[in-house]
């Protein structure tokens, strides 16, 4: 028990701090409203729990046995990131006269995209395969199984709640199509920063 509550704080930690999938989920929120984040919300929670089912089943082993696949994930998270910042930051600036995307696209952090960004983030395998070894020596596999499937389900969804919370507040300073730019130009500055941070201050992967 004490492993899955050392578990369960370093999830919460993890996916409480600010990172891409909660900048990208209280934009929407931000511009949006909570419904329009949910699918948001439900693409990174589900990303996770994919790529724990994967850890359970032995990818962890790929690893090992291929040190450089880390940084071939971490380079490619990195432009995925770039790319998503340039193109808020690039949609701004677009002529007022062409049409611009309604008030309720999610094209730059669509759930489809973000479940797929799990993969791509470096951090997020360091986190799932760290919470699963701690965990996984317990007396009740079955038992174990399950309490982590419920932590990577609850924990990264209640965060991503709270920053889609603080968006929500955000809305009565987005009336205005110019509030929304400079958000806009904000979230995508922030994107790129996660980026060279993602790839100047890389985290061990954690050994057997």
């Amino acid at each position: 028990m004490s492993a899955l509550l050392i578990g369960a704080g370093l999830i919460a930690v993890a996916t409480i701090t600010p990172g891409p999938n909660n900048l990208l989920v209280m934009r929407i929120a931000a511009r949006s409203g909570f419904m329009s984040a949910l699918p948001t919300m439900a693409g990174v929670v589900a990303g996770g729990l994919a790529m724990w089912a994967l850890v359970m089943a032995g990818a962890n082993t790929a690893f090992q046995a291929e040190p450089r696949l880390y940084a071939v994930i971490t380079i490619a998270g990195g432009a995925y990131l770039c790319w998503m910042g340039a193109r808020l930051v690039v949609e701004t600036f677009a002529p007022s006269g062409r049409p611009q995307p309604a008030r309720t696209s999610v094209r730059p952090s669509s759930a489809v995209a973000l479940f797929g960004f799990q993969f791509l983030n470096p951090k997020s395998w360091v986190l799932v395969l760290t919470v699963t070894a701690a965990a996984g020596n317990g007396a009740e596999p079955l038992q174990t199984t399950l309490m982590l499937a419920a932590l990577f389900t609850a924990i990264p969804a209640l965060c991503l709640a709270l920053w889609c919370a603080m968006g929500i507040l955000m809305m009565r300073y987005l009336d205005t199509p110019a509030a929304r730019n400079w958000i806009d130009r904000v979230m995508g500055a922030l994107l790129f920063a996660s980026a060279l941070l993602l790839v100047l201050v890389p985290v061990d992967m954690p050994h057997p």
